[in-house]
């Protein structure tokens, strides 16, 4: 199947996009496998026909509001996103307009009509850059992730207006849990993504986003890292740090993974069916698309400034 695939790609000029929540079988296969950041200014660059991003629907409308005139699959259409779907659009308009004179920065993990309604778009590795580019009494929401917003809050002594809106693979990690993990391995260090509760963040050695993640295990002197994110980062660390030992926190008593089941819908037959037959395709409204750019090239555009 993988052979398939690969074949099939050189033949309908396709590049595979992939996040590092895939299962390891598919991030192998990826022409190009990053975070949100990276793949986002990976989709901005791609010179083929056909994009398929195995990852869940707002990567694939980012793919596809920056190639509108590009095909742009998704191996199944069912792969969304917990946070994404916390913040109703109709909502998120009522809200913002009780906030007149604030500007909007959205996460990346919104949906394309959330774009829409945002000036600037932000990931998790450049929120703080982001956020800092404007003027301390710049009023700011900051939407869908209260997490996110609250420790971007914390670093920059900003006071922005958080929506309720959260990831439930990170928000579901206990500190209580991970406080018995570091009591049983107390060599080890614990790395957290900005989208887990607040307990959890104060207990971690370093917190960042998934490539900032991975570049610290890599760079870390410990031999032992406590992992609170996504399983499926293990298998890029573990390539990266084959002699490190990695522990991920676990989102409940009944097992040792904390899976986005969004993330893992996609599988390697879905995404072979798909090329095969050019569908799953992303199809977004004109205006939709028009107006879901131009915070996303924003965010590109100060990326390339700010991020260093």
């Amino acid at each position: 199947m993988k052979d398939k695939v690969l074949q099939l790609a050189k033949e309908k000029n396709a590049v595979i996009l992939a996040h590092y929540y895939q299962t390891p079988d598919i991030q192998e296969i990826a022409d190009f496998k990053g975070d949100s950041l990276a793949l986002a200014q990976k989709a901005s660059e791609v010179d083929a026909d056909i994009i398929l991003f195995a990852g869940v629907h707002f990567m694939a409308e980012t793919a596809k509001i920056l190639n509108p005139t590009r095909k742009v699959l998704l191996p199944d259409l069912a792969a969304g996103c917990s946070l994404a779907e916390s913040c109703p659009a109709d909502d998120f308009r009522k809200f913002k307009a009780l906030h007149p004179d604030h500007i909007v920065i959205s996460y990346i993990n919104c949906t394309a009509e959330i774009k829409t309604l945002s000036d600037v778009i932000c990931t998790s590795g450049n929120a703080v850059q982001i956020v800092e580019s404007f003027p301390k009494e710049q009023k700011i929401i900051f939407a869908p992730d209260k997490n996110l917003g609250r420790y971007v809050n914390e670093v920059t002594g900003r006071q922005m207006v958080l929506w309720d809106g959260t990831c439930e693979v990170h928000d579901i990690l206990s500190s209580e849990k991970i406080m018995k993990m570091k009591i049983e391995n107390p060599d080890a260090v614990l790395v957290a993504h900005p989208e887990c509760a607040h307990p959890v963040l104060l207990l971690a050695d370093f917190v960042g986003s998934t490539t900032a993640m991975l570049d610290y295990s890599k760079n870390s002197a410990s031999k032992k890292i406590i992992v609170a994110t996504e399983t499926g980062i293990l298998h890029q660390m573990q390539k990266d740090s084959p002699n490190k030992e990695f522990l991920i926190v676990p989102a409940d008593e009944t097992c040792s993974c904390n899976d986005c089941a969004y993330m893992k819908l996609n599988t390697m037959e879905k995404i072979y069916l798909a090329l095969k037959n050019e569908k799953p395709e992303i199809i977004l409204p004109d205006d939709v698309m028009e107006k879901a750019k131009a915070p996303i090239v924003r965010m590109l555009d100060l990326s390339r400034h700010l991020i260093k």
